[in-house]
């Protein structure tokens, strides 16, 4: 399969991590990602992020947000984190998404925290980007509250019904 590079950038543009990824699948808006956490442990206080926890990312270049299924290495479910962004840049072999600081982790039961609302506030973001990011929030809680793709918890790259259908209609 493909590969490309993640680029991570805060709000002003600036870099803030880059890893490389492997395309599952890409359509016209949207691409599919499999990485691997390979840093040391990290706990997050609702999670702890582990080496060789089994991520799929998502990255939409006409939505607001993108979103990382995290799974342990056997595949047991973790949940979603969200991250609020500004519509994604995806290229052949580069995926590059700022970074707007509010974020959402979903349980697998689907319970919601949104994440880094302080910080968010300090940005100076205009408010267009406030009213599309606060939209963005409001978008994935209807997915989740719809169990719409990727939140219904079933889908898994690794398994033999893999649809990518599934991935780039959600």
């Amino acid at each position: 399969m493909d590969q490309v590079i993640v680029r991570k950038l805060d709000h002003a543009g600036r870099p803030v991590i880059s890893y490389p990824a492997e395309v599952l699948c890409r359509g016209d808006r949207a691409i599919v990602l499999r990485a691997s956490w390979d840093r040391d442990p990290m706990d997050l206080g609702f999670v702890v992020l582990e080496p060789q926890d089994r991520w799929m990312e998502i990255f939409y270049s006409n939505r607001w947000y993108n979103i990382f299924e995290i799974r342990t290495s056997d595949g047991r479910l973790k949940g979603w984190y969200c991250n609020i962004t500004r519509p994604a840049h995806i290229g052949e072999d580069e995926v590059a998404a700022e970074d707007l600081a509010l974020d959402l982790w979903v349980e697998p039961d689907g319970s919601i925290q949104v994440l880094d609302e302080e910080e968010f506030a300090e940005l100076g973001l205009g408010r267009a980007e406030r009213r599309a990011a606060r939209n963005a929030v409001a978008e994935l809680r209807a997915r989740v509250a719809r169990k719409r793709f990727p939140f219904h918890g079933s889908w898994d790259p690794e398994s033999s019904g893999f649809n990518a259908v599934d991935c780039l209609d959600g």
